[in-house]
């Protein structure tokens, strides 16, 4: 009796993961098991990535906070200090993005807590 495998399944599994590698350099983009590797790196990546990204802008929020709070004669970590202490809950994200792009709106807030 023949031997029987399903070829159909395996193939479209290969063309799937080959059409994910699509625009990948060298063999990367069309030999089956250095692209199936490379697929399952970017997935490692992708998933550490999403956790950095969240880091970064994080670091990002509160340069621009420290930038603009320096402006106005108060270091970041005083400032955030002194926010709790008044009770005012703004994030950091918040806070950043009046610091970039109303200046008045920063400024009224760090008065309020000076």
């Amino acid at each position: 009796m023949p031997r029987s495998v399903n070829h159909v399944a395996s193939k479209a599994r290969r063309t799937r993961i080959l059409k994910l590698t699509k625009g990948y350099f060298g063999a990367r983009k069309n030999v089956w098991t250095v692209a199936k590797n490379t697929w399952e790196k970017g997935l490692t990546y992708a998933y550490r990535d999403r956790k950095n990204k969240k880091r970064a802008f994080r670091s990002l929020w509160i340069q621009r906070i420290n930038a603009a709070a320096r402006q106005e004669g108060i270091s970041y970590s005083v400032l955030m200090g002194k926010l709790s202490k008044a009770g005012i809950e703004i994030n950091r994200k918040v806070l950043a993005d009046l610091a970039m792009n109303n200046p008045e709106a920063f400024r009224a807030i760090v008065e309020k807590v000076k």
